[in-house]
């Protein structure tokens, strides 16, 4: 079976759908019927799926814009790809920052602590879909039964991350080219504070190592295991060490030299100090 992802907008998830007999390649816009109506969707990557009976819940199912049964899912056809005509049936971009200021205005009414990102519309026309990002759960209730009677449509507020926003609006990053996220990253992996403290540059600061979106960058898993590997090479911190024949404790560790700082003991004669020393003339004790 040959399966599909397609992605509605570029703030969304990416769903499952099968491709059938249907010619379509990554960037191909098509055609497909969600449990929420009918969609117009970008491919953006295939995913290999021996089965197509995979248990999810029914919740999970109807998100994704699957067919569930009996606690599986079905996973639903592409109709067509879409043709020029197709594009011309979704509002123009005045259309849509007219609907995107009118909500914004609706949200400063209510004075609901949210932050509005975009517009989308469903291909049917029945449904208009309004990302936001806030920090907590909101009650938009009121602002729901506003837009309802205003678009005469369905609305539907999904909130959605901080750096799904930042994928979706674009920028610049430290090294001065455009995010990785809106360039080429698929999935946005969880980024932690483990990877930025084995590359040790946690001691530069939150701000620099941190992205437009507040969180920490994605490039810090890039090398993350190539760090792993030169960690490798040398002895932990506080670990008994000798150096030329003298006892010592490791101090730090400095991975991309492949040295470390040692706290030589005093003894023979000799007074302690601090040394720092290549990874292949340290021997454990």
């Amino acid at each position: 079976m040959k399966i599909v992802q397609v992605q509605f907008s570029p703030w969304d998830k990416k769903y499952n759908f099968d491709a059938a007999d249907t010619d379509v390649k990554v960037g191909d816009q098509v055609i497909v019927k969600t449990e929420l109506g009918v969609e117009l969707g970008k491919v953006v990557g295939y995913q290999d799926l021996p089965d197509i009976n995979i248990k999810a819940s029914a919740e999970a199912g109807a998100e994704a814009g699957l067919s569930v049964s009996s606690g599986l899912i079905e996973i639903k056809k592409i109709i067509r790809k879409a043709e020029p005509a197709d594009l011309k049936k979704l509002p123009e971009e005045k259309q849509k920052k007219k609907d995107f200021a009118y909500c914004k205005k609706i949200i400063d009414k209510y004075q609901l602590p949210m932050k509005l990102v975009d517009v989308h519309y469903s291909f049917d026309g029945e449904r208009i879909t309004f990302p936001f990002i806030a920090d907590s759960r909101i009650d938009f209730r009121e602002l729901v039964k506003d837009l309802t009677k205003h678009f005469n449509r369905s609305i539907r507020l999904q909130q959605i991350g901080i750096r799904d926003e930042a994928r979706f609006c674009g920028d610049f990053g430290h090294c001065g080219r455009s995010l990785c996220c809106a360039r080429f990253l698929g999935d946005l992996n969880s980024i932690t504070s483990e990877m930025a403290e084995l590359q040790q540059c946690v001691h530069r600061g939150s701000e620099r190592i941190s992205g437009v979106c507040g969180r920490l960058m994605c490039c810090l898993a890039y090398e993350e295991e190539g760090y792993k590997k030169l960690a490798e090479n040398l002895p932990s911190l506080d670990s008994q060490v000798k150096v030329e024949g003298r006892k010592g404790r490791v101090l730090a560790r400095y991975i991309l030299k492949q040295t470390v700082k040692v706290l030589l003991d005093e003894g023979n004669g000799e007074a302690g100090g601090v040394v720092e020393v290549e990874a292949g003339k340290v021997k454990i004790s």
